[in-house]
Order: C-alpha cells, then sequence, then structure tokens
C-alpha cells in the first residue's frame, strides 16, 4: 500500500471519529475553509485561502511544525480549522505553531484536539501568537478525549498584541474525560490592546487540571480578562494561577475564577495581581464551593435525578 494511500485512509477514519462525536465535519473537508489535519506526526491535509498561508512540516518523530499567516488588511471570511489529532490508544505529539497576524488582518481559528481512542498519549502544543498592530483574533481551542482519562495535556503559549490588537483565547473540555492538563499561557499586550482568556474544564475520576494564565498589560490603556470556570468531581483536583499586571497608564485588567467542587475533588485558586503604574487598575475575584442547593432542589423537584441535576448546573457554569 503506497504513502498516498495509507495518509487518504487516516484522514477519512479521522474525519470519520470526528462526525461520530457530533461535530460538522465541512470545515476540514471544503475549500471554502482554510485548514490543518494531521494524525499523530502525519500531515493529512493543508490548505489556506485567499489572504492566509498554512504551512506544515514533519520535525521528527511525533513532532509537527506549523505556521499560519495572514496577510496585513485581510479579513478571513470563514473560520480556520485546524485539526492535530491521534486516532491510536498511545503514543505521543509535540505540535510547534507559529501565527501571525498583519496589520488590520482577522481571522477565527478553531483548534480541533481530538483524542478518541486515548489510553496513554500525551499531547504538547507550543504556541508563538503575534498579533499585528489593529488586527483581530479569535482562537478557539477544543478537546475531545476518550472516557478513559489516558491524555496528559500540556499547552505552552506565548502571545504579542501590538497596539490596538484584539485577542480572545478560549480553551474548552467539549467530550470526555479531561485527564491532565498542564496550561501555561502567557500574553504581553501594548497601548490599547485587547486580551481575554477563558477556560472551562470539567474534571472527573483522577483527572488534574494545572492551570497558568499571565496577561501583562505593558501599554497604556491595554485591557485584559481572565476568566476561569472549573468543576471537579469524584477524586479530582485543580490548581489554577491567575496573574495579571498593569504595567502602564490607564490599563484596566480582572481576573475571574470559579470553581465547584463534588464528591472528594480537591481545588486551589491562586489569583496574583500587581501594578507598576499609579494610573493602573487590576481587580480580581475567586470563589471555591459547592453546586448551589436551590438550584438543585428546583431542578430535581421537575423530576431530574441528582446527578442529572448536577450536571445540567455544571453544563450552565461552562456554557
Amino acid at each position: 500500500m503506497d504513502r498516498k494511500t495509507i495518509y487518504e485512509k487516516e484522514y477519512e477514519m479521522l474525519v470519520k471519529a470526528y462526525e461520530e462525536a457530533g461535530e460538522d465535519s465541512k470545515p476540514l473537508i471544503s475549500e471554502e475553509f482554510a485548514s490543518l489535519v494531521v494524525n499523530g506526526d502525519k500531515i493529512l491535509a493543508s490548505r489556506g485561502t485567499e489572504g492566509i498561508e498554512m504551512r506544515a512540516e514533519r520535525r521528527d518523530e511525533g513532532t509537527i511544525e506549523a505556521w499560519i499567516t495572514v496577510e496585513p488588511g485581510v479579513k478571513v471570511k470563514n473560520p480556520v480549522h485546524v485539526c492535530f489529532g491521534m486516532l491510536p490508544r498511545e503514543g505521543k505529539q509535540h505540535v510547534i505553531n507559529h501565527i501571525d497576524l498583519g496589520e488590520g488582518s482577522e481571522v477565527e481559528l478553531i483548534s480541533h484536539c481530538f483524542f478518541p481512542n486515548a489510553v496513554n498519549v500525551e499531547h504538547i502544543s507550543e504556541g508563538y501568537i503575534n498579533i499585528g498592530k489593529r488586527a483581530k483574533f479569535a482562537y478557539s481551542e477544543e478537546h475531545f478525549h476518550s472516557d478513559a482519562g489516558g491524555v496528559v495535556v500540556k499547552p505552552l503559549t506565548h502571545v504579542h498584541v501590538e497596539e490596538e490588537g484584539d485577542y480572545i483565547n478560549t480553551f474548552v473540555m467539549k467530550h470526555g474525560r479531561m485527564g491532565e492538563l498542564y496550561m501555561d499561557y502567557e500574553a504581553d499586550v501594548d497601548a490599547r490592546g485587547r486580551t481575554s482568556m477563558i477556560t472551562k474544564v470539567y474534571g472527573k475520576g483522577n483527572d488534574i487540571v494545572n492551570a497558568r494564565e499571565v496577561i501583562r498589560l505593558n501599554g497604556e490603556r491595554a485591557t485584559g480578562i481572565i476568566k476561569t470556570r472549573v468543576a471537579l468531581r469524584d477524586e479530582s483536583t485543580s490548581e489554577v494561577i491567575n496573574i495579571t499586571e498593569g504595567n502602564a497608564p490607564y490599563s484596566r485588567g480582572h481576573v475571574d475564577c470559579t470553581e465547584i467542587l463534588m464528591d472528594n475533588a480537591k481545588a486551589t485558586s491562586i489569583p496574583q495581581i500587581s501594578a507598576s503604574h499609579p494610573k493602573a487598575k487590576v481587580t480580581h475575584e475567586a470563589a471555591i464551593g459547592s453546586v448551589d442547593k436551590k438550584q438543585l432542589q428546583t431542578l430535581m423537584a421537575r423530576g431530574l435525578t441528582e446527578d442529572e441535576a448536577t450536571d445540567m448546573i455544571v453544563k450552565g457554569l461552562l456554557a
């Protein structure tokens, strides 16, 4: 069997598994969408559209390096879709992403991290993102795992938001168990730049959720918000560290962390805020607690079991 046939078969298998997870596969196969599809360290498909270049190379066993470049002034109509998946039950995947948005450009990128059969999989991602002046970038990282909890996820991202740039980052666990998450995100924001980091995770079994998110507001009137929502049940644990620095006049930052505990789960929240300019303002709020009893009783009175009611409340928190 030649190489092309093997790659085509794996591509079809990955798309089929994606559809079975309830997702629309059109963005992965339609020429209307820029996309990149990777299984392990095999590049199965790579397609750019007008104004956006998509390029990827296999570096060594288990490692893929990708470059996504948006030309200045280009406003990409359809979301860009990248799928970094691994169909085998075991393995290691290391992804290095370089994303560069030219001045005044706009794009939405959805990253599908897809490990439907994982029992012992490690996924390491490095992201180096530059958002040009007045550029807008919305980035969503969506995870699809097996129910075995056999995935270790280590995302490391460094972002530079130039003057009047806009960056929104969302990390969400959409299907299966988290497994182990070791997140480390950092953003440096120039004058009048805006940054939002949003994280939503539901830990179960013996899942581990460790998240460190940092925003440095280095330019005048730069703004940033870190919003973290974590729900934990069974024996799962979390440690969330949210750091925001106001380093310039009229910079504004806020940290908002809420964690819900059930069963024997344990959580730690460490908000850290600082200001190095007297006209900067940085605030925070953090809460750890159980499911609201009144909401639980109301839903159970309408016929839901306690588990069903709890899941509905948690889904509302993570919505």
